[in-house]
């Protein structure tokens, strides 16, 4: 984990790779649950019994946007700054789904800090974001995201 003082201390690191993280399980409670919250309950995603018929490896498939919305959380593990106020998702560039999460899969996040912008009080980060499954190369998700970084106090 790359661990900063101020969110001003990440402009020194513009094109780099801030780090990865842990890997984590794809299990078929965290695709129920987001089926459940989200609403999008497409039978790829639910049906167990159906899928073992039907899909070529014979598994259900994680929401894309459940991987996306790992994300987040995920981020966390990666770079951490010591002396900072809130932070917020400031929305996402561009996000492709670029293989299947099979239940059962585990993934890691790659993230890069892509451009570095100060602003009142704080600054605004473009992070490149690569989501790898264990055993592939091919990632399963890349999506660039901006995040607010506000100062302490702030």
């Amino acid at each position: 984990m790359l661990i900063l003082d101020t969110p001003y201390d990440l402009e020194a690191h513009v094109g780099e790779v801030l780090g990865q993280t842990d890997w984590i399980e794809i299990t078929q409670q965290m695709i129920d649950d987001f089926a459940r919250v989200s609403g999008d309950r497409n039978w790829i995603h639910i049906d167990v019994e159906r899928a073992r018929r039907e899909l070529p490896d014979g598994k259900t498939i994680a929401h894309g946007m459940l991987t996306f919305s790992l994300m987040s959380g995920m981020g966390g593990e990666v770079v951490q700054v010591r002396e900072r106020g809130r932070g917020i998702n400031y929305g996402s560039n561009k996000v492709r789904f670029t293989s299947p999460v099979q239940v059962g899969s585990r993934i890691r996040l790659e993230r890069s800090l892509v451009a570095f912008e100060r602003m009142d009080g704080g600054v605004r980060l473009t992070y490149g974001n690569i989501m790898y499954r264990e055993g592939q190369e091919r990632p399963v998700m890349i999506a660039e995201t901006l995040n607010l970084m506000y100062e302490r106090g702030q």
